[in-house]
């Protein structure tokens, strides 16, 4: 039941149900404690996740990869003046991932650096959670105005096959597909494959006659709005002649004479903004 009130945003309900577990000598698990620290997070009730945090500990409990994920999710929500309280948590839940964090908050530029530690951190969590931290360090860089380091994160996660099949070619469409991605990651990948489509016409490469985006369709994992909406919006303000298919519900598509154009008029690469 917290789970299902963490989904829901009813935190006096899950709030009432751990307190009746505790007066019954029941103790709360890690995965009561990261439903809980997630439904905060929702709420933006900072100083009530660093609260439950510190719970875990007091009870002996070891912060698993999906506590720690919950942290990071919860970071992508919260105002920028008050990341630090949440770093001081993941640095102690998970050093590891603490110091890309903090390397990503801090703004530390240093060639290599952040690129050796986001690797050596997938290289210790467990391959179910990787996705989700691409994902939220993404996020996290988009709501920080870091794209280049969003595209870094992005270009990671396919390098190590976390992300796979984000574009696809046939001769007669070029696709990018974006269901699996959260909002800030799918506006990264948006971000790359444009500039890919200048480079290959830079390079005299021929555009398929058409070229589509699929943002998925219904309710989003990632966005209560969905990818569609969003995506529409975000497309407008490009001026880009992507126009949502009648008949392919959550595809986006455009013909090679409208994109040819669109992209010569292009001066500068637009910045992705969440």
């Amino acid at each position: 039941m917290i789970t299902v009130y963490s989904c829901s945003g009813r935190v006096a309900e899950a709030e009432a149900m751990i307190n009746e577990m505790l007066q019954a000598g029941i103790e709360p698990n890690i995965f009561m404690l990261t439903s809980l620290i997630q439904l905060y997070g929702k709420a933006n009730c900072i100083d009530d996740v660093i609260t439950t945090f510190n719970r875990v500990f007091e009870l002996g409990i070891s912060p698993d990869d999906r506590f720690c994920g919950c942290l990071l999710n919860v970071m992508t929500q919260t105002p920028k003046e008050e990341l630090p309280k949440l770093m001081e948590c993941i640095r102690k839940a998970n050093p590891k991932l603490g110091f890309v964090v903090e390397l990503l908050v801090e703004g530390d530029n240093t060639e290599g650096i952040f690129r050796t530690a986001a690797s050596e951190l997938f290289d210790t969590i467990s391959a179910d959670v990787k996705k989700a931290y691409c994902n939220c360090l993404i996020d996290l860089c988009i709501n920080l105005d870091l794209l280049e380091r969003a595209c870094e994160i992005l270009d990671l996660g396919l390098t190590l096959d976390i992300y796979t099949d984000i574009q696809s070619r046939t001769q007669t469409q070029w696709s990018l597909h974006l269901k699996s991605l959260s909002l800030g990651a799918a506006l990264t990948a948006l971000h790359v494959w444009i500039n890919d489509l200048s480079k290959a016409l830079e390079n005299g490469e021929e555009l398929p006659s058409l070229l589509g985006i699929n943002t998925g369709h219904g309710k989003h994992k990632y966005s209560d709005k969905g990818l569609a909406g969003v995506f529409e919006l975000h497309l407008k303000k490009l001026n880009a002649p992507f126009h949502e298919a009648p008949d392919q519900v959550g595809w986006f598509l455009t013909t090679k004479t409208a994109a040819n154009l669109w992209l010569e008029s292009r001066k500068s690469p637009q910045l992705v903004s969440a």
